[in-house]
């Protein structure tokens, strides 16, 4: 493996350690790399700082807000070295039947998976296209498949998708690898089993995607060369009906 002490890497939506965000910056930490975690929760990242030490660096920014997005990108051009990942992984699950919904909840789920997406990818290909490198963007089976009383989540994911998919196709002659990796069910792990213990335990880790599986997509499509690219992975256990 190449020297990658001199790589930058942004992610934004990282919370608690046991949630994908956080992993991914364990895994591109572990690759070297000096790593932005962004978010919206100061002590979780303060805490994932002090957790994984010295090349990590916590950042607060919500993903809606263009100036906060920008002093991200700002700080991460302060630093020494090159930025060759940017990650977005913004969660925006929120479920609700159409004709009950309130619209600004609609437009809050837009705003997040779709709104924040482009403001987040904007600020991250006017870097990246000056020397290469890889943007991608947090899928989920939403991004795919309409589903009863997930519509604003269906909307915004895949509105997501083809947003990531029209920047693959804009920016690939400038260098920019852009990927989008759909996780087709529940990430299992200790978060899940907090948040929705009948769920789990009626699943069980079996019917649950394991969280370095889905870490290790990502980290295969950065890895890839540039007359091999792959835009889109999906990631399910083998008890997924698709």
């Amino acid at each position: 493996m190449p020297d990658e002490s001199n790589v930058k890497t942004v992610v934004i939506g990282v919370g608690p350690e046991d949630g994908l965000g956080a992993q991914l910056c364990a895994r591109f930490l572990r690759r070297g790399h000096h790593v932005f975690m962004a978010g919206r929760t100061r002590a979780t990242l303060e805490a994932l700082a002090r957790t994984f030490g010295g090349n990590a660096t916590p950042f607060v920014a919500d993903a809606t807000d263009e100036d906060q997005v920008a002093t991200l990108f700002d700080a991460v051009d302060a630093a020494d070295g090159d930025l060759k990942l940017a990650i977005y992984n913004v969660g925006n699950n929120r479920p609700g039947p159409i004709a009950d919904m309130e619209s600004r909840y609609f437009e809050r789920s837009l705003s997040v998976g779709v709104f924040g997406g482009f403001l987040f990818a904007r600020e991250a290909v006017r870097r990246l296209r000056s020397s290469g490198g890889t943007l991608i963007f947090t899928g989920a089976s939403a991004s795919l498949r309409g589903r009863a009383n997930y519509g604003a989540f269906n909307a915004s994911k895949g509105a997501q998708r083809a947003l990531a998919q029209a920047m693959a196709k804009e920016y690939a002659e400038e260098g920019v690898h852009v990927g989008h990796v759909v996780i087709d069910g529940p990430i299992g792990g200790e978060k899940i089993k907090r948040g929705l213990p009948e769920y789990a335990e009626r699943l069980g880790e079996a019917g649950m995607i394991s969280l370095q599986g889905i870490v290790d997509a990502y980290e295969f499509l950065y890895d890839q060369a540039p007359n091999a690219w792959t835009f889109e992975l999906d990631v399910r256990t083998s008890l997924e009906k698709w």
